[in-house]
């Protein structure tokens, strides 16, 4: 009974904002579940546990930014990129350490991925990078936490300059094809893709054309969902 009720507040209070560009967490992200974000296309909602979960990180984050205000590293938290056309993000910290300026990017996952983390993933390389060069530092740490056992893991990234241009080439190319109404083909090794189990878009994935595409061919498929 109770239960219910509590999985049924998260389930109705969630909220899926109206994305207008890109944020700095789609780098490296599926471009079409990216694609279909950009066009509001409907996703299936999250599920109570999922929603719960998310909540537990954010709450991990603000434990995080209290400590960091204590010891007095020079932090300011949460702190928008600089007006871009293309991108929004915020990133969690910069830190000034023996006079080195960071940017810092918290995540919090859970034991059985942490044990086998032996270096930062991809995705979240891609977003530290892509805050190191709108802010102009040139060194980022990734601190990962454990949210079970609340052990801590951290790797310190330098800035990657081919890196960043690669991936802002890759950002452009898709602003050209939501423009121009270009659907882009699936993910190469779909559905095997991690990133195909969690998304919300899956059901209008499989039903669409898995090649690129024009969309306004194919959003009327959706209609039979």
């Amino acid at each position: 009974m109770l239960k219910e009720l509590i999985d049924k507040f998260y389930t109705e209070n969630q909220k899926n904002k109206e994305q207008t560009r890109f944020y700095i967490t789609d780098a490296g992200k599926c471009p079409r579940a990216v694609f279909f974000k950009l066009k509001n296309v409907q996703r299936e909602g999250l599920n109570a546990r999922i929603l719960r979960i998310f909540e537990h990180g954010e709450h991990i984050h603000r434990n995080i930014f209290n400590i960091l205000y204590r010891l007095r590293v020079g932090v300011t938290t949460e702190i928008p990129i600089p007006a871009q056309e293309i991108i929004s993000g915020r990133a969690d910290a910069i830190l000034c350490i023996d006079k080195e300026n960071y940017v810092l990017d918290i995540k919090s996952i859970n034991s059985m991925v942490f044990r086998t983390l032996l270096e930062p993933k991809q995705d979240n390389v891609f977003q530290i990078q892509l805050y190191m060069h709108y802010f102009n530092i040139k060194k980022g740490i990734l601190l990962y936490i454990d949210k079970d056992q609340q052990e801590m893991k951290e790797f310190t990234l330098d800035y990657d300059q081919k890196m960043v241009e690669s991936l802002l080439v890759d950002l452009h190319s898709l602003k050209d094809k939501v423009e121009k109404d270009i659907m882009p083909e699936r993910l190469a090794d779909y559905p095997k893709n991690w990133q195909c189990q969690y998304c919300q878009f899956k059901q209008t994935c499989k039903l669409l054309n898995g090649k690129e595409s024009s969309w306004l061919t194919e959003k009327d498929k959706i209609k039979t969902i």
